[in-house]
């Protein structure tokens, strides 16, 4: 992942209802979501969740997919893979340094 590619998805996901909209998104997985699932288990205005969804699909951080009249959210997993790898590349010099990659439990994400 290139530098400018970085700060993009980085600026994504600087918004605190876009990163738990992604969250949301990467728990679901394969799969995806529809909008108002998404705007339902978020508590986020149809608006508003549209405009996050822009956002994230701009920052090349979400895909979206036509299924006739709906639309499905995905995570971009390669995406977000690139942008971990390209954080941690070199980490520590090459040295173990205990970093591990697994986040402690989201309480606020227990509810989706």
């Amino acid at each position: 992942m290139e530098l400018n590619a970085a700060v993009d998805a980085l600026a994504g996901l600087a918004q605190s209802s876009r990163l738990l909209l992604f969250k949301t998104l990467v728990q679901a997985g394969p799969a995806g979501l529809q909008p108002s699932v998404m705007a339902t288990r978020l508590g986020i205005p149809a608006n508003t969740l549209s405009f996050h969804l822009k956002e994230l699909l701009s920052a090349g951080l979400v895909t979206q997919e036509r299924r006739g009249r709906a639309l499905l959210y995905r995570a971009d997993f390669e995406r977000m893979a690139a942008l971990i790898a390209f954080l941690t590349v070199n980490c520590c010099g090459g040295a173990p340094c205990g970093l591990e990659l697994t986040a402690p439990r989201d309480p606020k994400m227990e509810t989706c």
